[in-house]
């Protein structure tokens, strides 16, 4: 059967157009790619995302181990890792050493790692904190759950890195291994570009 370079051309043009089809809609299903802080995350904090229409800020208060009464705004001109936690949370609990370790690194003037219990009350926290050895996080407090409901937290823990303006700049919806090159490379680009 003889088939005309008139049909042969029809035809290898309808491949070509198909195959460029096909490439341009299934290289767009693997979505976006991450920009800002978000694309700083990898290995370890591969799940770390920056939404696009994040939350503000909460405004939601919590206590310190003196009773005083916080807002995330305090901590404005710094970047802040905020970590919603409690004991009761095994994932909480696991993560709460390399938070540690994380502050211990990292903290001062230009960050800090806020950490909200969520426990009935304050003591279960510090009564944590103490057996297992953590010296160098903050112990805040807030039972009314306010500030993971304020920011959508679907469970703890939850991780939020804000800006020195207080502008969510990407999250952790999971535990995480915040002692480890990649979380340091993360937490040097959040103050880089915070």
């Amino acid at each position: 059967m003889n088939v005309s370079p008139v049909k042969i051309g029809i035809i290898t043009c309808t491949v070509i157009l198909l195959a460029a089809i096909a490439y341009v809609l299934f290289s767009g299903m693997q979505g976006p790619a991450p920009t800002g802080l978000a694309s700083h995350a990898e290995g370890e904090m591969s799940a770390f995302v920056s939404l696009d229409d994040a939350p503000p800020r909460p405004s939601h208060t919590f206590i310190d181990p003196d009773g005083v009464e916080r807002t995330l705004a305090d901590f404005e001109g710094q970047v802040i890792l905020v970590n919603y936690w409690a004991t009761w949370c095994a994932p909480c609990v696991v993560e709460m050493p390399a938070l540690d370790a994380l502050q211990a690194r990292y903290g001062g003037e230009d960050f800090q790692v806020v950490t909200i219990s969520a426990d009935r009350r304050i003591e279960e926290a510090e009564v944590f904190f103490e057996e297992t050895g953590l010296e160098h996080l903050p112990i805040y407090h807030d039972n009314s759950f306010a500030g993971p409901t304020a920011v959508g937290a679907r469970g703890l823990p939850m991780s939020i890195i804000y800006n020195r303006n207080g502008v969510e700049m990407g999250r952790m919806p999971r535990d995480a291994e915040w002692n480890s090159e990649d979380a340091h490379a993360l937490i040097e680009a959040a103050i880089r570009l915070g």
